[in-house]
């Protein structure tokens, strides 16, 4: 049985055993954050929320003068991915709660999931393994310590206890999560699940953050919340090789560490929100530069993997923000950047990142819970990792044998329509220039049709 045909019985499953939910506020799900409501809630004692996505892509035939072996394919492919998660949480005491995810998930990317630093579709887990395979996505606890007697609402949602929290806490959380949950939040491009899905899109690609091929990592993770602000900070484990399954557990020496200040305020009445993020990360990586040098003594080509060294490291900066124009359109942005010469180890390979976009849901139209939404993003890579991929060196994810550099361009568009309570169909489409920074190669059209199906199944 392939990928399809297991993503089509699970969803058609979860249809028929799970009612889905409608977004009670009539605002499209996706264009929230987890943001409080006004209305009360009861503080939940658990809750337990399911989601599946199925999507189909395709990508045309394009010229390609000349291939390497993390080259995208130059003929037609067509791919499917498959992930569905079930979300439960309990609440152990008043401020600490306890957060269980299984997850789902298989399918095959283009080429392997290679050839494009902005990759396409961002549910593949980055392995070539068809038959959908079961692990933990997350199992953390959250413990909040309060700092006023002010209390905040929440709706119950994924990963969320409907109930008062603290307004201005401090909060800690521990266990095994991945750190685009608590950094690089954007309310308008934040889940390839129901938003944009190429992967320096959906998150800051210059953003090399801890993660196993799966995307999750073990660690904590502090946050200082307050009215207007939020300060974050997070420590995370590194990937024992680039890419790779299985975690490097001398925290002491590698490990990825981040911070973030948000700040939340009003404009003309609109919300908005700012983000700016700093990261370090020390891995057994490699530097691009001294494996030229090496590949220029030795008459050979330069291989990152020969110039790895314990606690290497790797940092950047990152921007992102999003503002409301009126109820139902809004823009978004980030900026990212990182040093460029220390081998890209969890992520992507991308250095140098500016996104940009605009997002409607369909109000207008008479259909609220639909979006419309389309971006542009520019991504580029230093001259010491341009100079690497010339001579024919390879990333984990890019390197055609050779190069003409050029950045990679990526305008993307999609629409997301709920075609029942709690099922919702969306169709992308995205063009590529200049793939894996080759001029010489390309251009490539991308499109897709995503299933999406979420919902509660119990709460109390």
């Amino acid at each position: 049985m392939n990928a399809a045909s297991v993503s089509i019985i699970i969803a058609c499953s979860c249809a028929v055993v799970l009612p889905g939910q409608q977004n009670p506020q009539g605002e499209s799900a996706r264009q929230q954050e987890d943001t409080p409501t006004n209305a009360p809630v009861f503080n939940q004692r658990w809750n337990f929320f399911y989601q599946a996505t199925s999507i189909g892509s395709y990508h045309g035939e394009f010229n390609a003068p000349y291939s390497g072996e993390n080259s995208l394919s130059s003929h037609s492919e067509r791919d499917v991915s498959l992930t569905s998660t079930l979300f439960f949480g309990f609440r152990a005491a008043s401020n600490t709660i306890f957060y269980f995810d299984p997850e789902l998930a298989g399918g095959r990317g283009f080429s392997a999931v290679t050839g494009l630093a902005n990759a396409s579709n961002g549910e593949l887990p980055r392995v070539a393994a068809a038959t959908p395979k079961p692990y933990i996505a997350r199992l953390y606890i959250q413990q909040d310590f309060a700092l006023s007697s002010e209390k905040e609402n929440f709706e119950s949602d994924e990963n969320q206890l409907g109930g008062g929290r603290p307004a201005k806490r401090y909060t800690i959380v521990v266990g095994r999560f991945t750190l685009t949950d608590f950094f690089d939040n954007n309310r308008y491009t934040h889940d390839p699940r129901t938003q944009f899905m190429a992967w320096g899109v959906m998150y800051n690609g210059a953003w090399d953050y801890p993660a196993d091929t799966r995307g999750y990592t073990w660690g904590w993770m502090h946050e200082l919340r307050l009215t207007h602000w939020s300060f974050r900070y997070a420590s995370a484990a590194e990937p024992k090789v680039a890419n790779g399954p299985r975690f490097d557990r001398r925290l002491f020496r590698d490990r990825g560490d981040v911070v973030e200040a948000e700040h939340r305020g009003q404009r003309n009445g609109q919300a908005g929100t700012v983000r700016a993020l700093a990261y370090i990360n020390h891995a057994n990586s490699g530097n691009y530069e001294t494996a030229v040098a090496l590949a220029n003594a030795t008459r050979a080509t330069p291989d990152i993997n020969n110039t790895l060294k314990v606690g290497t490291r790797k940092y950047g900066f990152g921007i992102s923000a999003d503002q409301e124009i009126t109820r139902n359109f809004g823009a978004f942005m980030r900026l990212g950047w990182n040093d460029g010469k220390t081998q890209d180890f969890a992520f992507t390979a991308i250095d140098r990142l500016a996104s940009a976009g605009v997002s409607w849901t369909g109000a207008q139209w008479r259909r609220p819970a639909d979006t419309v939404a389309t971006s542009f993003t520019a991504a580029g890579i230093s001259g010491a990792h341009a100079v690497y991929l010339a001579r024919g060196g390879l990333d984990f994810i890019i390197g055609d044998g050779k190069l003409n550099y050029a950045p990679e361009y990526l305008w993307e568009s999609y629409y997301d329509a709920r075609v029942a309570k709690g099922f919702f169909v969306g169709f992308d489409a995205q063009h590529y220039n200049n793939p894996a920074y080759n001029h010489d190669r390309g251009p490539v059209w991308a499109f897709s049709i995503r299933l999406h199906l979420e919902g509660a199944a119990f709460r109390q």
